[in-house]
């Protein structure tokens, strides 16, 4: 068993080791500071109000940007946002075009009001710096650039939102900044999808997405299989999650790792070689303990690199400790994703087919 344990081990070091420098590269890096000379439309799908976001509203309307608009859809006429998008005296469309993907027909009816040729989609809550359009969108100027997204810090109130939040800063994050170095980067994130109109339409508009769970994984594949590089934007957004309960963690989670192994089913199948945690509780069993402890260090190392230089959150100093433990939940997690094709979104449960696409 020791001659098992200790190469595995050994691989789930290197790829610590890997996420730091990947985490270091990201933080060392600086926005391109060339604008583009082209007007940008922010198409944002809204579905309910949420705490902060009305501070999300804000954050884009006062754009250092010369020229661009902000169009917010919903698809109900009684969503209880509309007041706050009205106080804001922001655009607001009512978006009634049906679709399994209920947040894709809302962008099929918004990009049909966009004046601009390039796009730019966010999640309702996401929270953005003062110069975000023009940070996000000047890697466009390079035609070869086909996806810009974004990294985000979520926050979150409770305790069970907050250990979630704890995940994406010390899981998915250095995850997301290694992938690039193994060639895997047709990816983008709901944080934030920037790209040029005409690239939509090359691919089938938002309509081509729109029976798929993983739509920002999808826009970005398609845009990257028409010749294009997608990239991280050294731009880091906030968000905020909503769960108030551990049960919310969960559903959400696993939706989430459902969502991925359908969408990229190898590499979900090599998750296992990541789980540091894992490994060194079995080193541990094994009486490896020395092993285990640097393992352990090391995990907890490259959490703060990428939770707290890249993305700046504060849990990750507060509650670093814990990050072991988030590892496990991870581990049930992914085992919980290996089966299903159900997951529950937006009070709904779906179905989904072997592509990921909503049946």
């Amino acid at each position: 068993m020791i001659w098992v344990i200790g190469p595995i081990c050994a691989v789930a070091a290197a790829y610590q080791i890997v996420a730091i420098l990947a985490c270091l590269r990201q933080r060392l890096a600086r926005p391109r500071r060339t604008p583009l000379s082209s007007g940008i439309s922010i198409l944002k799908p809204v579905r309910g109000l949420h705490a902060g976001f009305d501070e999300a509203i804000r954050s884009h309307l006062e754009q250092s940007y010369p020229k661009f608009e902000l169009l917010l859809g919903y698809r109900h006429p009684e969503d209880n946002a509309i007041p706050e998008m009205v106080s804001q005296q922001a655009s607001h469309f009512l978006c009634p075009q049906p679709a399994p993907n209920g947040k894709i027909g809302v962008l099929m009816d918004l990009v049909k009001q966009a004046r601009f040729p390039i796009i730019v989609v966010n999640d309702a809550d996401i929270v953005v710096p003062p110069d975000y359009l023009r940070d996000v969108t000047a890697p466009l100027a390079d035609p070869s650039v086909g996806v810009v997204t974004c990294l985000y810090r979520a926050e979150g109130d409770s305790w069970p939102s907050r250990f979630e939040a704890l995940g994406v800063a010390t899981e998915f994050a250095p995850s997301a900044l290694v992938a690039p170095w193994a060639g895997v980067s047709e990816f983008g994130f709901g944080s934030t999808l920037a790209f040029r109109r005409a690239d939509l339409d090359a691919i089938g508009g938002f309509a081509a997405v729109s029976d798929y769970l993983a739509d920002d994984y999808q826009i970005g594949a398609r845009i990257h299989r028409l010749g294009r590089r997608n990239v991280i934007s050294p731009v880091v957004v906030k968000t905020r999650l909503h769960a108030d309960t551990w049960g919310d963690v969960w559903k959400h989670q696993v939706r989430w790792a459902r969502t991925i192994r359908l969408s990229r089913r190898g590499g979900y199948a090599g998750l296992p070689v990541t789980f540091a945690t894992l490994w060194a509780v079995a080193a541990a069993a094994c009486g490896l303990w020395w092993m285990a402890l640097a393992l352990l260090a090391l995990r907890i190392a490259m959490g703060i690199v990428g939770g707290w230089l890249v993305l700046r959150s504060a849990d990750v100093l507060k509650y670093f400790m814990l990050i072991p433990v988030r590892d496990l939940y991870g581990v049930a997690v992914w085992t919980a994703g290996l089966t299903g094709d159900t997951v529950e979104w937006g009070g709904q449960i779906l179905r989904l087919d072997r592509k990921g696409r909503i049946v």
